[in-house]
């Protein structure tokens, strides 16, 4: 299982340090979300025996900007992640098969409905179940995160989209175990091995999109074949 964390300077601790971290917790690995983390990946995975996923979170302030850092990032990032949070950016992202996941959903305005549940079906954009403000806040406003998750999980269900699940950690402080987001899941209407399945969901992207990026692909979906050969 994997948790997607926030690294410096987009979080408040290291990669490495988050790596340490979550292997602490039981985690396989750790998707680096970040602009410009810039770690030695391959030095820092032998030196933790954690995998860590080079990763990046695009927060853009419309569709239009969105589609530029998309075209920019997807060759070079093992997963891309873009944020939601308005009714643009979230139709804007499940209509696009270059993006991985799309993140916050329910953040600030942004809304999610059966439209959009099936375009994440149809391009296979991972719709995520953030867990984060139900941890770190209280009164009111997690009530209304409580609220959100729930209509989003149904809509996720109903229209068998794909998903994952994280904590949204912005620093190793912030990570909980799967078995505490499991717990937490069931609490507020979540299935056990649902919240378990969107944890592991992570790692399923990185391993896909690490073959997609390697020379044995000449494009995605198209294989090197025997009778290929190199220029």
């Amino acid at each position: 299982m994997y948790e997607a964390v926030y690294a410096h300077p987009d979080g408040e601790s290291t990669a490495s340090r988050a790596a340490v971290a979550a292997g602490r917790y039981d985690y396989d690995g750790v998707v680096v979300r970040a602009l410009d983390a810039s770690p030695d990946y391959d030095r820092l995975r032998e030196a933790l025996d954690v995998d860590l996923v080079d990763a990046v979170e695009i927060d853009a302030s419309n569709p239009e900007r969105a589609s530029g850092a998309v075209g920019n990032y997807r060759p070079q990032r093992e997963l891309l992640i873009l944020r939601g949070g308005t009714n643009a950016l979230n139709r804007f992202a499940v209509e696009q098969p270059r993006v991985d996941v799309l993140s916050r959903p329910m953040e600030g305005n942004g809304n999610f409905n059966h439209v959009l549940a099936k375009a994440a079906r149809d391009n296979g954009v991972r719709v995520e179940f953030d867990f984060g403000p139900v941890l770190r806040s209280d009164g009111g406003t997690r009530v209304q995160a409580i609220s959100a998750l729930r209509k989003l999980r149904e809509l996720v269900e109903y229209y068998d989209a794909p998903y994952v699940v994280s904590a949204t950690p912005s620093s190793h402080l912030q990570l909980r175990s799967p078995r505490e987001l499991a717990g937490l899941g069931e609490v507020i209407g979540f299935d056990r091995e649902q919240v378990l399945d969107g944890l592991r969901e992570w790692g399923r992207l990185a391993a896909r999109n690490r073959e997609r990026m390697s020379e044995s692909f000449i494009a995605p979906g198209v294989k090197r074949g025997r009778y290929e050969e190199d220029d």
